[in-house]
């Protein structure tokens, strides 16, 4: 009888044991929030153009980056989901044995229990594993809009190229008509004559080198999901950027080291799920039926509590790569956090004398393009100044302003650069709050 009421407490046990497990939903406290990041001063609220923003966000939603992106947090949340889940299902099993006139038939049930809570240790690494995907998600977004800048600034500047370019190879076809007219009076000798028209080979062949710049610009903008033709402006905004960009923020509110950090807390829980694989959990069973021997019947209950033992693999060696892989991990973090460090005061360095260099070239007298191009016209039909001595200054003058928009361009990078290294540039481009 105590038999009978002992076998009946441990099937219910039993039968009540998976419902309670599938029950309990995953206890979500311990999942650790992705960073939020902190309040900035004044000039980092500073915003790029309206139709700059906007352009870029388009590109972003539409672009192969930011897919990739949410289906990495879909696929960490969803491994989250999995790793909250009980580990073991209900067994069931039927038998029926015959020999001869006995036959017995039996059936019963069998569940592993988590004992050393495996499953709580499996779902607090997952949780770190879904903060590394979602930091990982903003990195991506970060060097998509870092990307996305640089190019449509790289494509203004060779287009702004491309300008001067056509403007000198006016100038240079105007000055070989005036060379002629000056030969025909024989004012000037074949040889000059002859050194205007190779200038204006000349400017042919750098013309032609300046629009194939244009043309690996587009392709670059393009390939961030750009449309060179509706994202175009006269001019760069380039007076509205900062003259000084301190550094600002902490490097830990960074994308880059909150995935390596959430990369080594992921490997620190993964020791203890190793260290809890190493304990085996008890399995208990429970079976009931019916015999038939010799022309007697009788019920069968039984049940029965296993545990495996460790004995040929004790899974040592498992804990041990965990935790030598969780002191890479931390050495990774560590230096990860010091090339941040350095990055930042390169960047704010960087902007700061590009800064510097355009502001003292727009004040210089010396870089009034149009004045000094008129002046040379004027000199050189009235004779004050001979032809090679045109060209020399003339090309002097428009390498200056070829030179004053790679300088402009420079600034734009050492801009995007500043705005990635203190943590700012999702904020600048409007993105910060989206996925």
């Amino acid at each position: 009888m105590f038999l009978r009421l002992a076998a009946s407490a441990a099937c219910v046990a039993v039968l009540c044991a998976p419902c309670a497990l599938h029950a309990a939903p995953p206890d979500l406290s311990a999942i650790p929030a992705a960073p939020v990041p902190p309040a900035v001063p004044a000039l980092a609220t500073t915003l790029a153009p309206l139709s700059l923003r906007e352009a870029m966000r388009a590109a972003w939603e539409h672009h192969p980056a930011a897919t990739s992106a949410r289906a990495q947090q879909a696929a960490a949340r969803a491994r989250l989901d999995a790793a909250g889940r009980p580990l073991y299902n209900p067994e069931v099993e039927v038998a029926v044995d015959k020999e001869g006139p006995d036959t017995s038939v039996t059936g019963g049930l069998s569940l592993t229990l988590d004992w050393h809570d495996k499953r709580g240790a499996r779902r607090d690494a997952a949780a770190a594993r879904l903060t590394q995907a979602e930091m990982t998600a903003r990195r991506i977004q970060r060097d998509f809009v870092r990307q996305w800048f640089a190019s449509w600034a790289d494509l203004q500047t060779a287009r702004q190229r491309v300008a001067t370019g056509e403007r000198r190879l006016a100038l240079v076809t105007r000055f070989v008509e005036v060379a002629r007219r000056q030969f025909v009076a024989q004012d000037i000798s074949g040889l000059e004559r002859d050194f205007a028209q190779l200038a204006l080979d000349e400017a042919r062949a750098e013309q032609s080198r300046l629009l194939a710049e244009v043309a690996d610009a587009e392709a670059r903008f393009r390939s961030v999901g750009g449309d060179p033709a509706t994202v175009a402006v006269d001019t760069l905004p380039t007076d509205r950027l900062p003259r000084q960009a301190p550094a600002m923020g902490d490097v830990g509110q960074l994308p880059d080291l909150q995935i390596a950090e959430a990369a080594a807390l992921a490997a620190e829980r993964d020791i203890t799920v190793a260290q809890r694989n190493r304990r085996g959990d008890p399995t208990v069973a429970v079976r009931a039926g019916r015999i038939d021997v010799d022309g007697l019947q009788d019920n069968v209950l039984g049940a029965s509590v296993s545990i495996p033992l460790f004995v040929r693999n004790s899974y040592r060696a498992e804990v041990t790569a965990a935790q030598a892989d969780a002191q890479v991990a931390g050495a990774d973090a560590a230096r990860i956090r010091l090339e941040l460090e350095s990055e930042r005061l390169r960047a704010v360095s960087t902007y700061a004398a590009t800064r510097e260099a355009w502001a003292r070239w727009e004040a210089s007298r010396g870089t009034d393009v149009e004045r000094r191009t008129g002046l040379l016209e004027r000199l050189l039909r009235e004779g004050e100044l001979s032809p090679s001595d045109y060209l020399v200054q003339l090309r002097q003058t428009l390498d200056t302003q070829l030179a004053g928009a790679e300088l402009e361009a420079r600034v734009w990078r050492a801009w995007t650069d500043y705005l990635a290294a203190t943590g700012q540039l999702e904020r600048w481009a409007g993105l910060e709050a989206t996925p």
